[in-house]
């Protein structure tokens, strides 16, 4: 291998120096020298990621050729770009990262040896490559000798396409993934996320084609070593209700399901700052300390930040390796789960705070991947807004949803996994008139599952949803398990409930067509 790690391939001529996986106190000297950070209080970096404070999803294209065609779901997530227009931009990229200094992440996706991926990060800024560190796995020293990437992303987040329209792009910013060169290319944008985000839509694509389930989701282990895993979308309770003084944390985001069990993709955390409190979060509080980095926040004078102040953005971020918590898996890995909890916040207020689910209704779930959101106050509306996202991940979903839900059963009937459906959201109404469940009697709940409590439980069947309801739980006040108990106007909750139930058939239509035997599993109305 040559000085420059045979970065000659891709078509680089007069690299002024390559970087390598620099200890994190050597790449804070480069990204102050660079001027790119400021040195906030505990150590932790503070970085602005500019104009772009999150993904771009419109600007994000998989190039359309023949070895991999025909498996990706092609649509709105997963938009068609030509073998040409990629190999114009890749040149661009090289030619706009060339005659720098640049710096090299070698590492891993992947906790479990047998089914990681090795991924090589070449980017033009150091913080870059002090995020990508701590999200992936890093190297030991033997490791690297012999190290040889199976998957490439070279950042050029400086370099923007001015002929963007010409060349089929939305804007000026691109990320693209070509599966059969196992490169990608990222230009226009500093939003460290799209790497992250990027290397798990490649593990999505790689991982169910050899059986492995890849997922998003968090997971932790008891003392007994019993395996949970938590799904759920933004504002559902996956961070806070994974992360148990109680139980090992494996990992928060992303996760593979092997044929040894569960293992991290991950090596670290990327975690929402907004509103941060120490009391409620004690663990990602106390991570901000040396090797952190954070994104977007405010700070004063003094370098102390208002995780309060959402001026530049809602999503202000922090990542840290995984390592900054105390309770945590090592290695990150675990055995078969025996319990699999559905996270949604139903501001509807009609889904029961716990269910359980069969194996069908778990994968027709699993598809819909249901939460609501409060609608904007700004706009004087009260009304809840359903979000569905294919598989609690549909952005980073790179093949058919089918191949995610069949893999899920199969493993599910194989290691006799329970699966359950846990509202956080609303009760006694939808919002505007109820109240949220509460994080005690939720966290009753889960207890109750990982104990194994709920199933000497008895059951009632909710009757549009069909769903099994238990009818009392230690710790939980029993009137509230069956939602209908808690609405004072039976009849707005009838309506309601008919109103959410219509919302999950007309969603559930586009996977009818592949799914057909989940249909059944859904809600049945007249």
């Amino acid at each position: 291998m040559s000085s420059n790690y045979n970065l000659e391939q891709f078509g680089f001529q007069n690299i002024k120096a390559v970087h390598r996986n620099l200890p994190v106190e050597k790449l804070i000297e480069h990204e102050i020298k660079n001027d790119e950070v400021v040195v906030g209080q505990q150590g932790a970096m503070i970085v602005d990621t500019g104009k772009f404070t999150g993904r771009s999803p419109k600007d994000k294209f998989i190039v359309d050729e023949a070895s991999t065609t025909e498996n990706i779901w092609w649509g709105p997530v997963n938009a068609k770009i030509t073998p040409a227009v990629f190999d114009e931009l890749q040149e661009k990229c090289v030619k706009y990262l060339d005659n720098r200094e640049l710096y090299m992440f070698d590492g891993f996706c992947g906790a479990d040896k047998d089914f990681a991926m090795p991924v090589r990060i070449v980017t033009s800024t150091a913080w870059h490559s002090h995020f990508v560190r701590n999200m992936f796995i890093r190297p030991e020293k033997k490791e690297l000798e012999s190290f040889a990437p199976e998957f490439t992303i070279l950042n050029a987040c400086g370099y923007f396409e001015k002929e963007f329209e010409k060349l089929g792009l939305n804007s000026d910013v691109f990320i693209i993934f070509n599966l059969a060169k196992k490169l990608a290319i990222v230009g226009g944008t500093q939003y460290a996320g799209e790497m992250k985000k990027g290397i798990f839509s490649v593990m999505n694509y790689f991982l169910p084609l050899k059986g492995t389930l890849s997922m998003h989701c968090s997971a932790n282990k008891g003392k007994d070593g019993d395996v949970a895993l938590f799904f759920g979308l933004s504002g559902t309770g996956k961070t806070t209700l994974s992360t148990d003084p109680n139980r090992h944390l494996i990992g928060d985001d992303e996760h593979g399901w092997s044929d040894n069990g569960i293992f991290n993709l991950e090596g670290g955390c990327y975690a929402k700052c907004i509103n941060l409190d120490p009391d409620k979060e004690p663990d990602i509080w106390n991570a901000i300390r040396h090797e952190a980095i954070l994104e977007n926040v405010i700070y004063d004078e003094d370098r102390v930040v208002d995780y309060d102040d959402s001026t530049k953005t809602e999503n202000t971020r922090v990542s840290y390796p995984i390592y900054s918590i105390d309770n945590i898996a090592v290695p990150s890995t675990g055995g078969h789960p025996k319990n699999i909890i559905f996270l949604t916040c139903d501001a509807f207020g009609v889904l029961p705070p716990v269910s359980k689910l069969t194996p069908e209704q778990a994968s027709y779930h699993f598809l819909n991947g249901y939460t609501a959101k409060v609608a904007g106050t700004e706009r004087g509306v009260t009304e809840p807004e359903a979000t569905f996202s294919t598989c609690f991940g549909g952005p980073f979903m790179t093949l058919r949803p089918k191949v995610y839900a069949d893999l899920l059963a199969k493993k599910m009937k194989q290691h006799g996994t329970n699966a359950y459906l846990v509202n956080t959201g609303w009760s006694g109404g939808s919002y505007g008139v109820g109240s949220r469940v509460s994080i005690p009697d939720t966290r009753a709940m889960i207890t109750a599952i990982l104990d194994g409590s709920i199933l000497n439980a008895q059951w009632a069947t909710e009757p549009i949803f069909g769903l099994a309801i238990p009818t009392a739980l230690p710790g939980v006040k029993t009137e509230i398990l069956n939602p209908v108990n808690t609405w004072k106007d039976k009849a707005a909750f009838e309506a309601t409930r008919t109103k959410l139930a219509n919302m999950f058939i007309e969603n559930f239509k586009k996977y009818e067509g592949d799914s057909p035997e989940l249909k059944g599993a859904g809600p049945k109305l007249g």
